[in-house]
């Protein structure tokens, strides 16, 4: 004789969610690989709080008692006020005129210039694949025929073009993947081009805006090899190369070294903390390009 369910009833191992061994394993992969990446920023900042005495006894292991001391002996040891202020005026000078033109020159090449556009743009994506190092000679006696070796004008002049053709390809694929709408209803409604640009199209552009002032401020302000060809020895020196120098000469005392470079290293890590929600979005809305 055979018995029947009742209607509803799930049969049994029906509606029971089975583990996901494979999402379980991905968690575990994503925490270790979590560690990994925040054991450096554990080592950085608990160095900077020891004496010499702890760090040579245990220096991995928890301050104690904290020294904080050494920040404020790293700052004025190292100098690194007057770095700071050469470091933030070199790095927003720059990324102001990588903005200006490189939002400019990608709206050209993407809107106002269809065929001539995707040739200069492939001579903008050369940029990117050629090493800038293969230039240093020459632009080194560019720099110093102008006579801006030790100014902050050839540091500015240099990153502006370095990363420029990176700030045109960013900008390009974002504007592309806009709707040309807004842009023509104010052609339509009497704007130019540039008006257009301005009022319409660059608000728009936040978030690719964001992702441009993350990655070519973390560029430019850790970059070591230019600043130390160009500045060295003069009183322009950015913080790598007033770090580089205080390095040497208290290498013997680790902790005022790390303190020197957690306050080297803060500042940009409050402007990634406060504009890093725009790189997906920047990024995101190029590839839709």
């Amino acid at each position: 004789m055979s018995t029947s369910m009742p209607l509803g009833t799930a049969a049994p191992g029906r509606g029971r969610r089975r583990p996901r061994y494979g999402q379980y394993v991905l968690e575990l992969v994503m925490i270790a690989v979590a560690v990994v990446f925040l054991f450096p920023v554990y080592a950085l900042i608990t160095l900077a709080m020891k004496d010499p005495r702890q760090i040579s006894e245990s220096p991995l292991s928890l301050p104690s008692p904290p020294t904080f001391g050494n920040f404020g002996d790293a700052w004025s040891s190292a100098s690194l006020g007057p770095a700071l202020v050469n470091s933030t005026v070199i790095t927003a000078v720059s990324l102001l005129l990588l903005i200006v033109l490189g939002s400019t020159g990608a709206y050209y090449l993407a809107r106002c210039a269809r065929g001539l556009g995707y040739g200069l743009y492939i001579l903008f994506l050369l940029g990117i694949v050629l090493p800038f190092q293969l230039g240093m000679i020459p632009l080194y006696k560019l720099v110093d025929d102008l006579g801006w070796l030790g100014t902050y004008q050839g540091m500015v002049l240099f990153y502006t073009g370095i990363q420029l053709p990176f700030t045109v390809f960013l900008y390009t694929g974002f504007i592309r993947a806009l709707p040309p709408d807004y842009a023509q209803a104010a052609l339509i409604d009497g704007c130019n081009h540039r008006q257009a640009f301005t009022r319409v199209v660059f608000p728009l552009l936040r978030p690719i805006t964001g992702t441009v002032i993350i990655l070519n401020a973390v560029f430019i302000w850790n970059d070591f090899f230019t600043p130390l060809l160009y500045l060295g020895g003069s009183d322009k020196e950015t913080v790598p190369v007033g770090i580089f120098a205080f390095v040497g000469q208290y290498v013997s005392d680790y902790g005022l070294v790390f303190a020197g470079l957690v306050l080297a290293a803060l500042p940009i890590l409050i402007v990634f903390v406060l504009l890093q929600r725009y790189v997906i979005k920047g990024f995101a809305g190029g590839l839709k390009g």
